[in-house]
C-alpha cells in the first residue's frame, strides 16, 4: 500500500511516464507554485515537443492488444485507478491545498468525484462486451448486427483548475472502451496528475496504454499535430480550442472541446430567499471562480431583487478568504499569477466604467493571487463584465420583469455550458428553455459521473460523463450479412 506524502509528490526525480517507464524530461522547466504564498514549490524538465512521436508510439503499439482484452479485465484496472486514488487521498488533498490553493473541503470534492468517475467507467466496461453484436432489423434476406469499436490512441489535453478531476473524466472513459492515451497535464498543477502514472504501474496496467507529458502549449500544439491520434480531447480556453480545432482539421481528426461558459443563475420570484443566496454564492465563489460552469451572470425577478442582493452583500461579508492552512477559509487564491491578473484587469475596467460595486472589487491584501470575492449590480448586457468570461469571483447581476426577459437574458450568450434556477412553480419551464447543457434547479453544481457534460454554442463540441462519455470513444460499426442461399 503506498505511503507517499505530499513531499513525496512534490518530489519527483523524473516526470515523464512513456511506455510504462519514468524518463527525465529535457524541455522546458516547469515550476509548480503554491498560490497562497506565490512561492515556488518545486522545479524540473518537463517535456519537449519531440517527445510526443515515442509516447503517441507506444500508445499504438499498446493499442491493438489493450482493445482485444476482455472488457471485465479493463473495468478491473479502473477500479485500481479508484482505490489507487483513494489510498493517497491524504496526500493528494494536501497537495491540492498547496499547488491550487483550494481549502480542504473542495480538494476532498474533487479527489472524491475522480475516484467515482473511474468506478462508475469500471460499471460501463463490465458490460461492455455484452452489448457487441446486437441485432439490427434489416430487410428479408439479410442480418445485421452492431458493434462498437475503440476509436484508437486518443490526445488528452487537461487545465490546471480540477486537476484529477478533468483528467478522470476523459481517461476512464477511453480506458473502459479500450483506447490507448497520451496525456498532457498543465504545466500549473502536474504533481497530482503524475499520481496516475503511479497508480498505473502499481496495478501493472500494460505499458503504452497510459503514458503522461507534462509541458506548456508547444507539447500540446505537438500532440493536436500527431497522425498517430484518432481522437483529441480538450478542455481549457476558448481561444487554445480554435487552435486544437484547426490543427486537428488539416487530417480531419475528430476532437471534442470542453470550452467556456459566462452561466446564468436565474432566481425566479418564489425562490426561497436564504436558498439562492446559498446557491448563487456557491456557484461564482466555489474554486475562487475558477470554473467554465461558474454562475457569473445573476438574474433575478425585480420583486424579490432587494432580498437576494441583500443576502448576498451579508454572504460575502462574512466569507473567509484566506489560504488552506486556515481551517475557516471558504475561498482561496486563484491558482496562478496569470489569472489573478487577467481578473483584475476586468476589476479595472469595471472601476474605469463606474459599475455598481456591492462588494469586493480589488486585489485582497497579504501575497499569494487572492481576489476578493466581488459582486456588481445592474450591469449593462454588452459589458465585458457581464459578456466575457472572467473565471474568477467576479457575479454580475441584474433584475428581469418576469419570466420571459429573465429567458431572454439567460440566452443571450455566446456560451451555453450551465445554468442554474433557483425557484418553484415554473422552475422546471424556465430549465426546460435555457440554451445550456446541464441546468441544475434549487441545488448547487453537483456533477455525478452518469450524468452529461458539456455545452452549446461556444462552449463546446461532444459530451463527457454518462454514457455519452464512453461513446464519445467509440466508432459505430454495423455488419451487414447475406442469408445463406
Amino acid at each position: 500500500m503506498p505511503n507517499e506524502s505530499c513531499a513525496d509528490l512534490l518530489n519527483r526525480p523524473a516526470w515523464l511516464f512513456i511506455d510504462g517507464d519514468w524518463q527525465t524530461g529535457q524541455g522546458e522547466a516547469i515550476g509548480s507554485i503554491d498560490p497562497g504564498t506565490g512561492q515556488e514549490l518545486v522545479r524540473l524538465a518537463g517535456a519537449r515537443p519531440q517527445d510526443v512521436a515515442p509516447a503517441a508510439a507506444a500508445a499504438a503499439r499498446a493499442f491493438d492488444g489493450w482493445r482485444r482484452q476482455a472488457s471485465t479485465l479493463r473495468a478491473g484496472f479502473l477500479r485500481g485507478f479508484a482505490a489507487g486514488l483513494r489510498r493517497r487521498a491524504d496526500a493528494l488533498v494536501a497537495l491540492q491545498m498547496l499547488n491550487n490553493g483550494k481549502p480542504r473541503f473542495e480538494a476532498q470534492i474533487d479527489l472524491d468525484d475522480a475516484a467515482a468517475t473511474f468506478d462508475y467507467y469500471a460499471g460501463l466496461a463490465e458490460a461492455f462486451d455484452a452489448r457487441q453484436d446486437g441485432a439490427v432489423e434489416m430487410p428479408d434476406g439479410l442480418s445485421g448486427r452492431t458493434r462498437f469499436e475503440a476509436l484508437g490512441p486518443m490526445a488528452l489535453i487537461v487545465p490546471w483548475n480540477f486537476p484529477l478531476v478533468t483528467t478522470a473524466w476523459k481517461l476512464a472513459p477511453a480506458l473502459a472502451a479500450g483506447c490507448t492515451a497520451v496525456l498532457k497535464p498543465s504545466e500549473v498543477t502536474t504533481p497530482a496528475e503524475l499520481v496516475y502514472a503511479d497508480i498505473a504501474a502499481e496495478i501493472g496496467l500494460p505499458a503504452g496504454v497510459l503514458n503522461i507529458l507534462p509541458g506548456a502549449g508547444p507539447v500540446g500544439a505537438a500532440l493536436c499535430a500527431d497522425p498517430t491520434f484518432r481522437k483529441i480531447s480538450f478542455t481549457g480556453a476558448n481561444a487554445t480550442g480554435r487552435r486544437v480545432m484547426a490543427a486537428a482539421a488539416e487530417r480531419c481528426t475528430p476532437v471534442a472541446l470542453e470550452l467556456g461558459g459566462k452561466s446564468p443563475i436565474v432566481i425566479l420570484k418564489d425562490a426561497d430567499v436564504a436558498q439562492a443566496v446559498e446557491i448563487a454564492a456557491a456557484g461564482i465563489f466555489f474554486n475562487a471562480g475558477q470554473m467554465c460552469s461558474a454562475t457569473s451572470r445573476l438574474i433575478v425577478d425585480a420583486g424579490i431583487a432587494d432580498a437576494v442582493i441583500d443576502g448576498l452583500r451579508r454572504h460575502v461579508a462574512d466569507m473567509v478568504v484566506a489560504g488552506p492552512d486556515d481551517p475557516d477559509a471558504v475561498m482561496g487564491p486563484l491558482t496562478t499569477a496569470a489569472q489573478r491578473d487577467k481578473v483584475l484587469g476586468y476589476l479595472l475596467t469595471a472601476r474605469r466604467d463606474g459599475l455598481d460595486c456591492l462588494a469586493g472589487g480589488a486585489a485582497a491584501a497579504g501575497p499569494g493571487f487572492f481576489v476578493e470575492p466581488t459582486i456588481y449590480l445592474d450591469v449593462q448586457t454588452d459589458h465585458p463584465v457581464w459578456r466575457e468570461e472572467i473565471f474568477g469571483p467576479v457575479l454580475a447581476i441584474r433584475r428581469a420583469a418576469g419570466l420571459d426577459e429573465a429567458l431572454a437574458l439567460a440566452n443571450d450568450s455566446d456560451f451555453g455550458l450551465a445554468a442554474t434556477v433557483v425557484g418553484g412553480q415554473d422552475a422546471q419551464n424556465v430549465a426546460n428553455r435555457i440554451d445550456a447543457g446541464h441546468v441544475w434547479i434549487n441545488n448547487a453544481q453537483i456533477i455525478p459521473p452518469g450524468t452529461a457534460w458539456g455545452g452549446f454554442r461556444q462552449s463546446g463540441i461532444g459530451r463527457e460523463l454518462g454514457p455519452w462519455g464512453l461513446a464519445a470513444c467509440c466508432g459505430v460499426k454495423h455488419v451487414t450479412t447475406a442469408a445463406a442461399n
